[in-house]
């Protein structure tokens, strides 16, 4: 079968006139993809210095610049279809679904990310301080979206979930700069109960690191089955905390070993009777 010139004329003006239509067509969405990206990048990088500029967390400003430039660039990519000429309705409303199931295959994940702006945002606890939390007790050396790391005192990394964080108690003995150290101590019935009072004094007012303008407290605090036990409370700086117990209790031992004051143990006495035959 022959073709003429004048089919293979038609053909090529309807070539031409279609590679024009869409040939710009497709110059224009990939105009629009590039230009926009950029300005898109531009936008939440903006956005991102400003909530810098305000104070706001680092992670958290790196995250809603994140979520802004990828919404801003699925804007993009829609507009850059509709330039073609595709209906995008049906598009948006695959990304619907697909945002749905994505949303709850990773739900989990969603809830560390929501618990993590809320640990962010509200500040229970910062990095440095020495915390309790999920059941765990360590240093916090990062706070991110999904987790919450703890450096222990044996020096273990502990990666807790935020949403486990969030959800649970959690305890800060960093927070406030001053801390409360509270002690018992036992001595004996026939020990002097006065003089173990004031050599208690004498120790807590020879330690420079013990507030002075905290009132401390001595006093009986129980009569237990073996011991008088003396309630001790005294005040100090939250970076002594530990230091100070320690010594507290190393120093009430050798003073008393000193001056003769016992500090008893739980013991039990048997009495035996010899029955006569």
């Amino acid at each position: 079968m022959e073709v003429t010139n004048t089919e293979v004329n038609k053909y090529v003006d309807m070539a031409i006139q279609y590679g024009t239509e869409y040939g710009i067509k497709v110059i224009g969405a990939i105009a629009i993809f590039v230009i926009g990206k950029w300005v898109a990048h531009k936008i939440s990088a903006f956005i991102k210095k400003l909530m810098e500029r305000g104070e706001i967390d680092t992670t958290l400003s790196a995250f809603i610049a994140s979520v802004i430039d990828i919404l801003l660039l699925i804007v993009v990519v829609l507009a850059a279809i509709n330039n073609l000429g595709v209906d995008t309705t049906s598009f948006i409303a695959i990304l619907g679904a697909a945002g749905l199931a994505i949303g709850l295959a990773l739900q989990g994940t969603f809830g560390n990310i929501g618990a993590g702006v809320i640990l962010i945002l509200f500040r229970p606890f910062e990095v440095g301080n020495f915390v309790t939390v999920a059941g765990e007790s360590g240093t916090v050396e990062a706070i991110t979206l999904f987790n919450t790391t703890l450096l222990t005192p044996d020096n273990k990394v502990i990666l807790i979930p935020n949403s486990a964080v969030a959800s649970g108690n959690i305890t800060n003995f960093s927070k406030k700069e001053e801390r409360r150290v509270d002690f018992v101590f036992g001595i004996g019935y026939d020990d002097d109960l006065k003089l173990a009072k004031a050599t208690l004094q004498e120790i807590i007012d020879a330690d420079t690191r013990i507030l002075k303008d905290r009132a401390s407290f001595i006093g009986v605090g129980e009569l237990g089955d073996s011991s008088v036990n003396f309630t001790v409370r005294i005040w100090v700086k939250a970076a002594d905390y530990w230091g100070v117990h320690f010594d507290t209790i190393e120093k009430v031992k050798l003073t008393f070993d000193e001056k003769g004051i016992s500090i008893p143990y739980p013991q039990m006495d048997i009495h035996t009777h010899v029955a006569n035959a």
